[in-house]
């Protein structure tokens, strides 16, 4: 490779650069994805709410196939002012009424997308999304409109593992999870 060569290929990446730490001094909240087959999605997104909290930011919580049973994070949160919706049903039970599933998908969507909509919620997680998305229960390109809509500086963390192409391109932050050791297996 020729000097001159090298060095617009240096400026060429500088430029880069400097677009995006331009564009990081805009203030705008980020869509975040937590993924892959290890522990810790749920957890991380519930540790970036209490930080939100501690910083004086409202939240609000979507669990897709989380149901009534009581976790220690959702006690913990709704009692700081976290709106919680959880879905109706365990989705990744033996039995699978197809046509429920949808129904309560949509319905639990409709308060994840009064979310998306609030401009006082600085911060939405929709937890375990991919499994909804993977089933086929809602519709990736409705899911990606909600995204792109949402107030300009609400942050979205999604987690999830599977998750299509688009979502992963349109997120900011994607952090994969990845099982090194684990106690149950």
């Amino acid at each position: 490779m020729s000097e001159e060569r090298y060095k617009q290929r240096k400026q060429r990446q500088k430029e880069r650069f400097m677009a995006q730490v331009s564009a990081a001094q805009e203030s705008r909240g980020i869509v975040i994805i937590y993924t892959g087959n290890g522990r810790g999605r749920t957890t991380a997104a519930m540790g970036t709410v209490t930080r939100a909290l501690g910083h004086g930011l409202k939240a609000g919580i979507v669990q897709f196939i989380k149901d009534e049973w009581s976790a220690g994070e959702r006690v913990l949160l709704q009692r700081h002012g976290v709106e919680f919706q959880l879905i109706s049903m365990n989705l990744t039970g033996e039995i699978h009424n197809r046509t429920k599933n949808i129904a309560a998908c949509t319905e639990v969507w409709q308060h994840a997308l009064h979310m998306m909509r609030d401009p006082e919620l600085s911060l939405v997680v929709l937890n375990e999304l991919a499994c909804v998305i993977n089933n086929s229960y809602l519709l990736l390109d409705e899911i990606i409109e909600a995204l792109n809509g949402r107030p300009i500086n609400q942050t979205v963390i999604i987690t999830g593992q599977d998750y299509p192409a688009e979502l992963i391109e349109l997120a900011d932050t994607v952090t994969e999870m990845r099982p090194v050791k684990y106690v149950f297996t």
